[in-house]
């Protein structure tokens, strides 16, 4: 299988794999692209909830974007967990230095179990500095409320929750649905230009640990081969969906995906 693009991806370790690095790199993998990293904390949590988060200096995440992209160019970045506002401060410089056009910043703000895993500070230099930086930024609803100062309980406010993150500088934005109580499931897709909803049945489970670094590292990986943004988002949903359907029920809390739904096995082992 040919590799169809490299992508690096800025973001926080989950130890039990089901979130973070460990499934920003087996999506990129399943999905036919070659993954890079630059860890920018490391967690300590299983499928229950976060025990402990190890902050990595400022100083090595900037040397992992890099020396990294300084000897294999990404194609496109994904932006995961980033804690503090000295290590948004270093991503950004970061940035400038190896100009990669298409990034996709997933705002990670709140473990599954409900852990916080950023400050104040970097909540303020994400809505201030960072999205105006980057391509699209796909919170969920709980993040989407945190960065604009709205509640959510309905389309139109994610609509509109969308058109303040543009007004902040946003390029184009993703909220994703799954927090809103009901029977389909609505993703919308936002820009100057145009406004998509994307409809789904949603999927009675508690396996959905790792659901939003799965989709944006999905979106990365198919924005990188040259879908459009919007398609991109519509491929990628589909793939979580997949991957939520065929979880594979570990753990006793939120248990994680299968990110090798995408794979399929042409030879049969014996």
């Amino acid at each position: 299988m040919k590799l169809k693009s490299k992508i690096l991806i800025i973001a926080g370790s989950d130890s039990s794999g089901g979130a973070g690095i460990q499934a920003d790199i087996k999506t990129v993998t399943a999905l036919g692209s070659y993954a890079m990293t630059a860890i920018t904390a490391v967690t300590i949590q299983n499928t229950t909830g976060v025990k402990s988060i190890v902050s990595i200096d400022p100083k090595h995440i900037s040397n992992q974007i890099e020396f990294t992209s300084k000897d294999i160019k990404p194609d496109a970045i994904k932006i995961g967990m980033l804690n503090s506002s000295k290590v948004i401060k270093s991503v950004i410089r970061s940035l400038d230095i190896i100009k990669v056009k298409k990034i996709i910043l997933d705002p990670v703000m709140v473990a599954k179990g409900g852990a916080k895993l950023i400050d104040n500070a970097a909540i303020q230099m994400i809505k201030n500095k960072l999205i105006k930086k980057v391509t699209l930024i796909t919170p969920n609803i709980p993040e989407a409320e945190m960065l604009t100062g709205t509640k959510i309980k309905t389309v139109e406010d994610m609509i509109y929750a969308a058109s303040i993150l543009i007004r902040l500088g946003a390029k184009n934005v993703f909220i994703k649905g799954g927090h809103l109580h009901s029977k389909m499931l609505h993703d919308i897709f936002v820009n100057k230009k145009e406004i998509n909803i994307i409809k789904n049945r949603r999927i009675t489970t508690s396996n959905t640990h790792g659901t939003g670094c799965t989709l944006s590292s999905a979106i990365s990986t198919f924005f990188s081969c040259g879908k459009t943004l919007k398609k991109s988002c519509e491929l990628a949903t589909k793939y979580v969906n997949h991957s939520i359907r065929s979880n594979p029920n570990y753990g006793k809390g939120h248990g994680p995906i299968n990110h090798l739904c995408s794979t399929f096995i042409e030879k049969e082992f014996r």
